[in-house]
């Protein structure tokens, strides 16, 4: 009984944090054509969402990497 609804509070916490990572994720590609820090709201969705979603986690790394490389071309310049 206690495991059934220790499985059901995971599920409704994943449920939770996919739906605010989401939503955060969609506002920020939403801010690529409206006004707004798209590229600050993107990595703060793939963010909440890595810590439910390994695929979220992949992307994220990604990301991270390539404005790291960005921030490297930019200073030699």
């Amino acid at each position: 009984m206690t495991a059934l609804l220790f499985k059901s509070i995971k599920q409704a916490k994943r449920l939770i944090i996919a739906a605010i990572g989401f939503t955060v994720l969609l506002t920020g590609i939403a801010m690529i054509v409206l006004p707004g820090p798209a590229f600050i709201v993107i990595p703060i969705g793939l963010g909440i969402l890595a810590s439910e979603f390994i695929w979220a986690k992949k992307i994220l790394k990604r990301v991270k990497s390539n404005a790291s490389n960005m921030k490297e071309w930019i200073r030699k310049k």
